[in-house]
């Protein structure tokens, strides 16, 4: 596990652009935390930083939007907030071998779901509104990335 303070959303923002330059086909993030937390922002930082087409915005009421990228995979988004199970999921029909596919609202459905994820825990509880991110690599992929350049 990796921690990061985050203190503004520019630095939400920014901090998903680096990190997006350590994304590849295939990749999927689990995003968790409160509302206003910043998992929209980051997602948003991500797909600035791979050059994503359209607005990155919460896909709430269609559950998943995917953007074409300057080069490179796609970006899907998904707001699992209403989804109840993985078969939901399923239902989307994402194609995730292909895209790098950040799911905010990752929950307890998820586990066992992919080998291969990068868990994200966005905590906005301090009192000076900075958000504590913890970065939780699961899987063969991660193993050797380093995180520590991102902030």
């Amino acid at each position: 596990m990796t921690q990061f303070a985050i203190k503004t959303s520019e630095e939400m923002e920014e901090f998903g652009r680096a990190l997006a330059g350590k994304l590849q086909a295939g990749d999927l993030l689990l995003l968790a935390g409160p509302l206003g937390a910043g998992k929209t922002t980051l997602t948003r930082g991500i797909g600035a930083g791979l050059g994503a087409h359209g607005t990155v915005q919460s896909p709430t009421f269609v559950l998943a939007r995917t953007h074409r990228t300057e080069s490179g995979p796609k970006l899907t988004h998904v707001d699992a907030y209403r989804l109840s199970s993985a078969v939901e999921l399923d239902d989307l029909d994402i194609d995730f071998e292909n895209s790098i596919v950040v799911i905010e609202w990752a929950r307890d459905f998820l586990d066992g779901y992919a080998d291969n994820y990068l868990g994200i825990e966005i905590d906005r509880s301090s009192e000076d509104d900075v958000r504590l991110l913890t970065l939780s690599p699961h899987g063969e992929r991660w193993q050797g990335v380093d995180f520590a350049d991102l902030n």
